[in-house]
């Protein structure tokens, strides 16, 4: 039978090519789903890795794409360093983007730089609302964090459909669900004239930089490491478990409503139902990919978006489905999980003693006791003489 048993050390090495690892496994299955549809591996590896930065306008694409991604990645490396298993930040991207295209159609054609900064500040504090819920309800009521958040994000989406059919959609759209196009006083700057991406992804990586100092750097980020690792510890330490909640969760949801802003203010221009395509979601296999660290976070981001773009690129020119992304995401997600595993863990066989082995080893050894005995009769008779003489 199989035993589980944790392994008195974890290799720091390995901990870090573990991601190496789980690309190369996905990159071989996937290699052979290819081979099932028709399609050469090395075209598809052309598509979605080295076509996204071929050129400045591919390049830009994926800036697009890596923005939202290494916002919500970088609040849920704090919340996972804590040991807080936060999964709402699809939803308060969604409900950040909301609140901040209600803001953003009020914008006139004389509306200023202060109308940009008000839209933003409304999508952050959106997202510290929606991040704010789940965390009283566990603090007050100690309900399970992940499931609500869970429950949070359907809430969150099915706020953006309710919001782009009724009160934020265009009066002259037609009954599209969309709102109106977005006035250029409350779109963010972009980094280039040719393309979409804007300074929100210069902004993350700044970000990025920001928590990484912050988390192994800093007073608050030795308690938030140690936290996640012992609570005990933390206690007695005088560390406060429900600031540390409070603080990683709050700066997750700001992270994500300042996503969900920016990608309305930015690259959309408009509030769409596809706002997002499940950046908060692909997040955490980001933030996992990264080894929750924010330093590593940015080239993780960077990888994923490449897979997004490149998703966008096969449906043109290998007529793949944008489904392939998820597959992509979720098997990416298994083999890191599985080499986090067996770097954590070791597996051994052992031999299951069934009831007939158990009777013949007792048999064995009353056998072999007997036959001691027998072997040594001196000690037997001196046994009684020694108990006599005493």
């Amino acid at each position: 039978m199989l035993k589980i048993q944790p392994r008195l050390a974890s290799s720091k090495l390995m901990s870090w090519l573990s991601p190496v690892i789980a690309i190369t496994l996905t990159a071989l299955v996937s290699s052979a789903m290819f081979v099932s549809l028709g399609v050469s591996p090395l075209a598809a590896f052309d598509v979605f890795i080295l076509q996204p930065i071929s050129d400045p306008y591919n390049f830009g694409e994926l800036m697009v794409k890596a923005a939202p991604l290494l916002l919500c990645a970088i609040g849920l490396a704090l919340c996972y360093r804590a040991n807080v298993w936060n999964i709402g930040a699809e939803g308060q991207l969604l409900v950040g983007a909301v609140v901040a295209s209600a803001v953003a159609i009020q914008a006139g054609p004389s509306s200023g730089f202060e109308m940009l900064l008000l839209t933003v500040v409304a999508g952050i504090v959106a997202g510290m609302f929606w991040a704010a819920v789940p965390t009283l309800l566990n603090r007050v009521f100690h309900t399970n964090i992940i499931l609500t958040t869970i429950m949070l994000n359907y809430i969150g989406l099915y706020t953006l459909l309710w919001a782009v059919h009724g009160p934020l959609a265009d009066p002259q759209g037609f009954g599209f669900p969309e709102s109106v196009m977005f006035e250029d006083a409350v779109l963010l700057p972009t980094i280039h004239e040719e393309g979409r991406a804007t300074i929100s992804i210069v902004i993350a990586i700044l970000l990025a930089i920001l928590a990484g100092v912050t988390l192994f750097k800093t007073r608050i980020g030795f308690e938030i490491r140690v936290f996640g690792e012992d609570h005990a510890a933390a206690r007695y330490a005088g560390f406060g478990g429900g600031k540390i909640v409070w603080l990683v969760m709050l700066t997750a949801g700001a992270l994500a409503g300042f996503a969900g802003a920016a990608e309305v203010t930015g690259p959309i221009g408009q509030l769409i139902p596809s706002v997002s395509p499940g950046y908060g979601y692909a997040a955490i296999i980001v933030a996992y990919l990264g080894r929750l660290n924010p330093f590593g976070i940015v080239f993780s981001a960077l990888f994923m978006g490449t897979l997004y773009m490149g998703s966008d690129l096969a449906q043109i020119e290998l007529g793949l489905p944008t489904a392939i992304t998820y597959l992509f995401q979720g098997t990416l997600l298994c083999f890191l999980l599985a080499c986090d595993f067996f770097i954590n863990y070791r597996v051994s066989i052992e031999r299951r003693v069934t009831p007939k082995r158990r009777q013949e080893s007792l048999e064995q050894l009353k056998r072999g006791s007997q036959q001691g005995t027998s072997d040594n009769p001196t000690e037997i008779e001196t046994k009684p003489q020694q108990q006599g003489a005493l």
